[in-house]
């Protein structure tokens, strides 16, 4: 009889063994893939939120839009989404293991990326003008500042991960806060978004970009310096933003009608 006790006891221990085994296996096949496949995965996500989220306004504000939008616009379409498509596939060479590809494609990518800033201000101020003299539009003076604080933020980022492109953990998570940087509008275009809801597409943005300190936390056990110097930086910088949007101080608003010339 004790002997058949102490044999029914070790099976808890062993189940028990059993269990944690199991589990430690799950977290490191999850370690492995967020390792292998985040970047891919953010990059595809990325896409997702700008196809969705313009999908609501590119018919009548672009494409059948009264009046015609100026033809910046179109270009600004075109070039945005040519990044997002640069960032899918460059994340797919790494991927694949194809680095020398990558590397060489990347120079078009510097091209690209220092297009993005100047042609994005250029769109801001042409539009805002333009929905001022057509629409009245009393709101697009102040949210010029949304607007250039998106384009310096992109071009912050965007100018590190250049400089430090031969140190790829910096250069990746710099790449993907500059291209998370450039949904803010997209989100703003979701349904139930909008100017009034606007604060809330800064916190969109941001949990884009926290996801990349869930994947460190998990894969390295351990937050990266980008992400623990570009998000609270981010946060301040749109909280500025913001203020200058909603205050719309008369110094601001000064300079944003000598800006658009209105």
């Amino acid at each position: 009889m004790v002997e058949i006790y102490q044999r029914d006891a070790t099976i808890p221990a062993i189940m028990g063994s059993t269990t944690r085994t199991i589990e430690v296996s799950a977290v490191n096949r999850l370690r492995g893939l967020l390792g292998k496949y985040f970047y891919f995965f953010m990059s595809l996500l990325v896409a997702a939120v700008v196809v969705y989220g313009f999908s609501h306004t590119i018919d009548q504000n672009l494409i059948h839009a009264v009046p015609v939008r100026p033809w910046i616009l179109y270009l600004h379409g075109i070039v945005f989404s040519g990044w997002v498509a640069f960032f899918i596939v460059q994340s797919a060479l790494v991927r694949v293991h194809k680095v020398s590809v990558h590397r060489t494609l990347g120079w078009f990518g510097v091209a690209l990326g220092v297009l993005i800033p100047v042609l994005g201000i250029s769109t801001a101020i042409t539009m805002d003008r333009f929905n001022i003299l057509h629409f009245h539009e009393n709101s697009a003076a102040p949210f010029f500042a949304i607007q250039l604080n998106d384009m310096v933020v992109f071009a912050i980022c965007f100018g590190l991960a250049v400089l430090w492109r031969s140190r790829p953990e910096f250069h990746r998570r710099l790449l993907l806060v500059a291209t998370c940087a450039l949904t803010s509008a997209a989100f703003a275009r979701f349904p139930g978004m909008g100017l009034p809801m606007l604060g809330w597409t800064c916190v969109c943005v941001d949990l884009l970009i926290f996801l990349g300190v869930v994947r460190d936390l998990i894969v390295n056990r351990r937050i990266h310096q980008v992400y623990l110097y570009a998000l609270p930086a981010l946060i301040v910088a749109q909280s500025i933003a913001m203020y200058l949007f909603r205050a719309a101080p008369p110094q601001w608003l000064r300079i944003t009608h000598a800006i658009l010339g209105v």
